[in-house]
């Protein structure tokens, strides 16, 4: 819980109203009041907290709590230096079905449409696994995988950074193929090298200290919550071929999931080290001089 300190009046119930609760809690009912008096729909721009301050009689800081409730609820969504706008409803996704990410979106009224999803190549490289990752895998620690790792966006905004690590010896060519890549890997990995997703394994788990790098693909804050899902996919045969991260931003999904049997393949969350490390240079040999 947050405690309002900077204002003494937060714990006090609003005038007129005996034991109307903390101030910030009228501040949110009044900007609920004006999103429905005003039709705003996701996107819109809300008052300043000047503005805000000065309508409800309330100080900036209980003005900024109020939104900080708002925005962890995903009701509201702050950008630095632009101001703050109403949020799209929660995106539904169903991490636990099988396939690529962009399947899992829920495919209805209430999910984007295919035209507002947006997905960007930020690394493509090939390295190392760690023992961790080479242990999901079944791969030996020297065995080459690539790091693939793509930017998500809705509507022009980050939304999820996923990073897939795949052994080389199954997708030889992934760096080559990559670039015809269109809106599923998985239908690239199927057509192309034969590894049909049929079972995965996940864990999800909600974290607030992601590297910088994450936290610029995601455009959030530091001490921002994400929504963290480690998995592995494998084929029909059992071979797994894809040991994947997606982090999403906490506040603009909701995650529907049905269980099943487990057959434990993946350690259980922790302090594992889920990275590849850049392969060792190789020794250049010096030139030979002519008899």
């Amino acid at each position: 819980m947050v405690l309002d300190l900077g204002d003494s009046r937060a714990h006090q119930a609003a005038p007129g109203r005996p034991g109307a609760g903390l101030l910030y809690e009228r501040v949110v009912a009044y900007v609920e009041e004006l999103i429905a008096e005003r039709a705003l729909a996701p996107g819109d721009r809300l008052p300043t907290y000047a503005e805000l301050a000065e309508s409800t009689g309330v100080s900036l800081i209980t003005v900024r709590r109020a939104l900080d409730e708002m925005e962890r609820a995903g009701k509201v969504r702050r950008h630095q230096g632009l101001g703050t706008f109403l949020a799209r409803p929660r995106i539904v996704t169903e991490p636990a079905r099988a396939g690529s990410l962009l399947g899992t979106l829920r495919n209805d009224e209430t999910g984007p449409s295919a035209d507002s999803i947006e997905t960007r190549i930020v690394e493509m490289r090939r390295g190392l696994p760690s023992p961790d990752v080479a242990s999901a895998l079944r791969i030996g620690p020297d065995a080459p995988v690539w790091l693939l790792r793509r930017q998500r966006l809705i509507d022009g905004q980050p939304a999820v950074v996923e990073t897939s690590i795949i052994p080389v010896t199954l997708a030889p060519d992934l760096d080559r193929l990559v670039t015809r890549l269109g809106r599923s890997l998985y239908d690239l990995l199927a057509g192309e090298c034969g590894l049909e997703d049929a079972y995965e394994e996940q864990y999800l788990e909600v974290v607030v200290t992601p590297a910088r790098e994450e936290r610029r693909l995601l455009g959030i804050a530091p001490r921002t919550p994400v929504v963290r899902i480690r998995g592995l996919s494998m084929d029909s045969s059992g071979v797994p071929f894809d040991c994947f991260e997606q982090l999403y931003r906490a506040t603009e999904f909701a995650f529907a999931i049905s269980g099943r049997t487990s057959r434990q393949l993946l350690p259980t969350p922790g302090v594992q080290d889920w990275d590849v490390r850049a392969l060792p240079e190789v020794p250049q040999l010096a030139g030979r001089q002519s008899p």
